[in-house]
């Protein structure tokens, strides 16, 4: 029998400047619906055993820990950009503008931001640092992570309810085998993403 996987400690800060914001997205990657995306500033000793990347949590763990992160950080905020902007300017440059926003309505200003990937649009008065895996690597990042994905989960769901059809409350807009079979008996709806190859 293997021993369970231990998780490295996802680290507090990258640069050790006070208000360092984690930022990441959620929804690149799907057929429909808009992209989200977080920033989160946490205080020093926020590190709740559950925190890691979204992606490695299930559904209730990030659930768990939304409320969590909402109540503690420093400051939270989601941001996104809609089907059509993501139409008028791509998927990269809608996801950069969704987090531009997010910083945007940070209460409390940032005084550098931790961005997951390896890209990402300059923001005017913002130094940042892309990091590849950033999410399994900082407790910023990896709180954006979960705020991103289960508020755009929550868009999702009540979306499912105009078009029951496609499945979004389980498949958040991914483009699943369920989800492309209800596209190809149904054709796509105002809210799949032009361009995008839906099946």
């Amino acid at each position: 029998m293997r021993p369970p996987k231990v998780r490295p400690a996802l680290l507090a800060t990258h640069t050790g400047l006070p208000h360092e914001a984690g930022l990441d997205e959620a929804g690149r990657g799907c057929l429909a619906g808009p992209v989200f995306a977080a920033a989160v500033i946490l205080p020093p000793g926020f590190a709740p055993p559950l925190l890691h990347d979204s992606k490695q949590l299930s559904a209730r763990q990030r659930e768990q820990l939304r409320p969590l992160i909402c109540a503690e950080a420093v400051a939270w905020a989601v941001g996104e950009a809609t089907v059509e902007e993501i139409g008028a300017l791509n998927i990269a440059q809608a996801s950069y503008l969704a987090m531009h926003r997010a910083v945007a309505a940070l209460a409390v200003p940032p005084a550098h931001l931790l961005v997951d990937g390896n890209r990402f649009r300059p923001l005017a008065g913002y130094a940042h640092t892309c990091l590849v895996g950033g999410d399994g690597r900082y407790r910023s990042i990896a709180a954006a992570s979960i705020l991103a994905k289960t508020f755009r989960d929550e868009r999702m769901a009540a979306l499912a309810e105009q078009y029951p059809a496609y499945g979004w409350a389980q498949n958040a807009g991914y483009p699943t085998a369920a989800h492309r079979a209800a596209i190809r008996a149904h054709g796509p709806t105002p809210l799949h993403r032009p361009g995008f190859r839906l099946l």
